[in-house]
């Protein structure tokens, strides 16, 4: 029997790495937010009073076994003067069929089987939630789209909604051999899973060890100066009695040019590594070259990825 994988995150982070573990034989359920008020999905969202789906439409795409050319069907965005500029086919479509079953989980479980998906891909929930930030200087910051353009440091983080987690979310925690937390923005992709109360205790009661998966750079308005560490003592804070196990962090060498072109035009930096502070927080380091280079852009290589999480997972 495969072991199960419970991976959280949300963006194109999650997607990179499931394109990679689905090549491995292990049961995958992805776990998705559904605050993303953002683009095509916040549009969505607001005329359909839905959750946010463009994350799971990533998602799903990702552990897809069907022809490439079916998968960038998916992933097609409209390039047009008419209200239909912006939106990828693949959210017409599950909005299409949120229409008519009135619900998210059952929507993604058809476009799933269409795409030939064999793991579980579940929305965090079936509600409408807006995410909320309070700064440390007491600013108060609604919806997901607006939380990086707020250059100050996060106090806290919480819903506008009571949140109801998905049965099925829960289930699938209490059982899950690993648990990851996806590379991908830290306070909207991740954190959001974790200010729900359900999602934090069910994880105490999980046998799962806990894997970050570290961004490669900082994001800016969100981890400015923050290094591995600091991310993983964030995502401590917001747990409950476990704690993070271990975090995978690259070794790879990234050329200086590549890393002035950060600075130069975006004003990230490499996330720096601090094992003194991560030998404080009980967290395992397991280094190992992750990494590539795609049209100047630094991105985690899903392969290598994937193969150190299943690694550890196999440990």
């Amino acid at each position: 029997m495969n072991k199960k994988v419970v991976v959280f995150g949300g963006g194109t982070g999650i997607s990179y790495l499931l394109r990679g573990l689905n090549l491995f034989p292990v049961d995958i359920i992805a776990v998705v937010t559904v605050s993303d008020d953002g683009a095509s999905t916040g549009k969505l969202r607001e005329e359909f009073s839905m959750p946010g789906m463009g994350d799971i439409r990533k998602a799903i795409v990702s552990l897809s076994d069907a022809p490439p050319e079916i998968k960038d069907l998916l992933s097609y965005r409209f390039n047009t003067y008419s209200d239909l500029d912006g939106h990828p086919i693949g959210n017409l479509i599950l909005t299409a069929m949120y229409n008519m079953t009135g619900s998210l989980s059952s929507s993604i479980k058809v476009l799933s089987d269409f795409l030939d998906v064999k793991h579980k891909v579940l929305p965090l929930s079936e509600d409408y939630l807006t995410l909320m930030a309070e700064t440390v200087d007491g600013k108060i910051v609604s919806g997901e789209k607006n939380i990086p353009d707020v250059e100050h440091r996060y106090k806290r983080f919480f819903y506008k909604e009571v949140p109801h987690v998905s049965k099925e979310v829960i289930d699938a925690i209490k059982s899950a051999d690993l648990i990851v937390f996806s590379m991908g923005s830290l306070y909207t992709s991740i954190i959001p899973h974790l200010i729900a109360d359900e999602v934090v205790n069910a994880i105490d009661m999980s046998k799962a060890r806990i894997l970050y998966t570290c961004n490669a750079v900082i994001q800016k308005g969100e981890t400015d100066d923050y290094t591995v560490g600091d991310h993983v003592a964030i995502l401590n804070s917001y747990l409950g009695k476990k704690k993070v196990d271990a975090v995978l962090v690259s070794s790879t060498v990234i050329p200086k040019k590549i890393i002035d072109r950060y600075v130069r035009y975006e004003n990230k930096e490499l996330v720096k590594f601090d094992p003194l502070y991560l030998d404080k927080l009980n967290c395992e380091v397991i280094s190992s070259d992750l990494l590539t280079i795609e049209n100047n852009y630094i991105r985690h290589d899903s392969l290598k990825l994937a193969t150190a999480i299943f690694n550890y997972l196999m440990r």
